[in-house]
Order: structure tokens, then C-alpha cells, then sequence
């Protein structure tokens, strides 16, 4: 692996673990600003000052993720095994493979096979500080495994077992084997208002919102992003 690769990985694994640390809870939101202060900024490209007005981040924000994500490795793009590679090491006691898979698809928006500083942005500005309905928008894009604006149950399946495969075994209670099948039998109950088979974004929207056991759930989904 190339000296740039090395530094790559290294700057985005670090900046991947602030991310969770922040999603987990165990990093305080009025923390960031501070954290951000005390980086040293070297370099920020025009292009930042597009992206500063399509996300939620500051100008300052954006050159230290800029920093942190790009200006190590001049290619500026992550691909799907490294993706995966980092997954892995923050759920070594599991298989994040298939999660880390779903997941790359759902911040490579334009599926070239790559995520970009871009990509990366816009899907981080949603998470960390976008609205509800935006947050669930996305989360709705993931579950949409193939694009076609409709949640199946045999997709909502897919994505439930590729996160119990990533949490492992060890979890405490442990998890019966049919415990991703039972999940998403209630969730689609639920959900699929019609009976047509099909859950759309608004069907998915609305039981989140209205439904606190739903809502807790997507916790789970929060807290492995």
C-alpha cells in the first residue's frame, strides 16, 4: 500500500471514529465547535464555498473535513473495500460486510463506485444536522435497496440481518436466530398502511413519526452509521 493510501485510510478512519463517537452520544454536539477550533487549517479550494451553501457545515468546518478526508490523498474518493475495511474495525466481533456494502450504495449517489468528498458532505450534513424528515428521507434511501422508490419487506429483511450479522453474536440478550425475521415482520405490519405489499416514503415517514417503539428502533440504524 502506497505511503498516500496509508495516510488516506489513516484520515479517514480517524475522522470515521469521531463520527460514530458523535452518533453514539459518547461525543457532545457542543463539543464540535470546540474540536474544530483547535484544528490546524492549511488549505481550502474554491469548490468549498459551493459546498458550504448545499450542507449544513461552516466554512471552517468543511476545510478541516477536508483536510481530514482529502487533502492526504490527492484521489480524494473512497471505495467500497475501504469502506468495508474500516466497518470492520469498529465491529470486529461481527460480519459489517453486507452492512457496509448497503451503506457505501446509500452515500455514493451517483453510483460510479466511489464516495466522494462531496458525497461524503452531503450525506453527513444530513445526518449530524439535518431535520427529521430529511433524516428519515435517507434512512428510506438505504432501506430502498434497489432505487425504485419502494421498501419491500424482503429489502427491510436484507438490511435488518446485515446489521444483526454486524453486531455479532456477543450482544447481551443474545439474539434468537429469527430475531431479524420477527423485526421486520412488526415493522412492515406497521408500516405498509395499504396492504399492497409495498411500503412508499410517505407510508415510512409517517409510522416512524407516529410510532415511539419504530422511532427507538431507528437508533439501531443510527448508531451503526
Amino acid at each position: 500500500m502506497s505511503g498516500c493510501r496509508k495516510r488516506c485510510k489513516r484520515e479517514i478512519l480517524k475522522f470515521a471514529q469521531y463520527l460514530l463517537r458523535l452518533l453514539t452520544g459518547s461525543l457532545q454536539t457542543d463539543s464540535v465547535e470546540d474540536e474544530l477550533e483547535m484544528a490546524t487549517v492549511r488549505h481550502r479550494p474554491e469548490a468549498l464555498e459551493l459546498l458550504e451553501a448545499q450542507s449544513k457545515f461552516t466554512k471552517k468546518e468543511l476545510q478541516i473535513l477536508y483536510r481530514g478526508f482529502k487533502n492526504e490523498c490527492p484521489s480524494g474518493v473512497v471505495n467500497e473495500d475501504t469502506f468495508k475495511e474500516i466497518y470492520s474495525q469498529f465491529f470486529p466481533q461481527g460480519d459489517s460486510t453486507t452492512y457496509a456494502h448497503f451503506l457505501f450504495n446509500a452515500f455514493d449517489t451517483d453510483h460510479n463506485g466511489a464516495v466522494s468528498f462531496e458525497d461524503f458532505i452531503n450525506g453527513l450534513s444530513i445526518l449530524l444536522r439535518g431535520t427529521v424528515q430529511e433524516k428519515l428521507n435517507w434512512a428510506f434511501n438505504l432501506y430502498d435497496i434497489n432505487k425504485d422508490g419502494y421498501i419491500t419487506k424482503e429489502e427491510m429483511l436484507d438490511i435488518m440481518k446485515a446489521i444483526y450479522d454486524m453486531m455479532g453474536k456477543c450482544t447481551y440478550p443474545v439474539l434468537k436466530e429469527d430475531a431479524p425475521r420477527q423485526h421486520v415482520e412488526t415493522f412492515f405490519q406497521k408500516m405498509d398502511k395499504n396492504k399492497d405489499g409495498v411500503v412508499t416514503i410517505d407510508e415510512f415517514i409517517e409510522s416512524c413519526q407516529k410510532d415511539e417503539n419504530i422511532m427507538r428502533s431507528m437508533q439501531l440504524f443510527e448508531n451503526v452509521i
